[in-house]
């Protein structure tokens, strides 16, 4: 068998001393080699069929160079971009981001947890916190490196990340109200979320503003299926029934429309309907659905990029970034008929 190339076999081949070599090869000191050297190195090494011994690098740095991610439910349209903008910030820097799904199962998250902790990984990004969660407690309390995504803590224990709810929701609110919608119901992500939590309250404020009556059904789950039931227990149990629903989130909506079908009724001419984050192809809908835009890939980047600042010696401040949203109209809306 032929023996696998070495740093000083690029090296030596390239012309240039081990450590230049090492230093090109490696995305995080890359840019202190002269390009026009880093990219004769590269040749070589791509040549030679080289390939970093990672468990070398580990030993002489005390890094694995790995982060895990923990997504609670890879079906749901809203975490490939988060996870896409996490790796496009981690791959320049020399990192491998190791993305474990929970199916929101607590048992679950805490295996993939320690898994991941066992292969010795730098840090975490978690899009699994609950208000409540002891994980992320001893995640603070053993001062690992962590950031929380979309999803934070109560009270705050690391960097969060998450888009502005109370903004979109406000905003969903004002512009069904401006349609003359006086029965605006809403179908609530689950409480014990974050997110579930900051919608809630920025429904109930809204309608207040609007001296409209709340009406508050909580889902579950964020799903399709949780927000058909959620849709269901609407209609069986209102009378009058809503103009408008918000739902929490666009998997609710979708659920909550095939509901709004199977009674009989039609959207927007019986119910308006909006979701939240704006999942793709929202307009290929019939009718396209009126969403809040949430930008999903930011959220990745800068997660990464406050994960990136602790691994790098930065303090783990327990601030909140909250990135802006947008209102996006679209035909599920339309003034009430009734």
């Amino acid at each position: 068998m032929d023996k696998r190339p070495t740093m000083s076999d690029v090296a030596r081949l390239a012309g240039v001393h081990k450590a230049t070599a090492s230093r090109a090869l490696n995305p995080a000191t890359s840019g202190q080699v002269n390009p026009a050297t880093a990219r004769r190195i590269l040749a070589v090494a791509k040549q030679l069929g080289y390939t970093p011994n990672t468990t070398a690098r580990s030993l002489r740095t005390s890094r694995t160079l790995t982060v895990g991610v923990l997504i609670p439910d890879l079906t749901n349209p809203l975490f490939p971009p988060i996870v896409r903008g996490i790796e496009n910030v981690l791959f320049p820097r020399g990192y491998t981001a190791l993305v474990a799904n929970t199916d929101n199962d607590a048992e679950r998250e805490a295996a993939h947890f320690d898994t991941l902790l066992g292969r010795q990984v730098d840090g975490f990004i978690l899009a699994t916190g609950r208000r409540t969660h002891p994980l992320v407690q001893s995640a603070h309390d053993r001062g690992i490196a962590t950031v929380l995504v979309n999803r934070g803590t109560d009270p705050p224990m690391f960097p969060l990340v998450t888009g502005d709810d109370t903004a979109g929701i406000t905003a969903v609110v004002d512009h069904l109200a401006e349609l003359g919608h006086r029965r605006i119901a809403h179908l609530a992500g689950p409480v014990t979320l974050s997110t579930g939590h900051a919608r809630t309250k920025a429904y109930l404020n809204a309608v207040a503003a609007h001296g409209i009556p709340p009406s508050v059904v909580e889902t579950s789950t964020y799903s399709a299926p949780a927000g058909f039931d959620a849709m269901r227990k609407v209609l069986d149990a209102a009378d009058p029934l809503p103009t408008a629903v918000v739902a929490a989130n666009d998997l609710i909506a979708l659920g909550a429309l095939r509901a709004i079908r199977a009674h009989g009724l039609s959207c927007p001419d019986d119910i308006s309907l909006t979701g939240f984050n704006d999942m793709p192809f929202l307009d290929e809908l019939s009718p396209p659905l009126t969403s809040v835009r949430v930008p999903q890939y930011e959220l990745g980047t800068e997660s990464a990029r406050l994960l990136l600042e602790q691994m790098d010696g930065g303090p783990a401040v327990a601030k909140t970034l909250t990135l802006p949203v947008r209102l996006v109209l679209r035909g599920s809306t339309a003034p009430p008929s009734r």
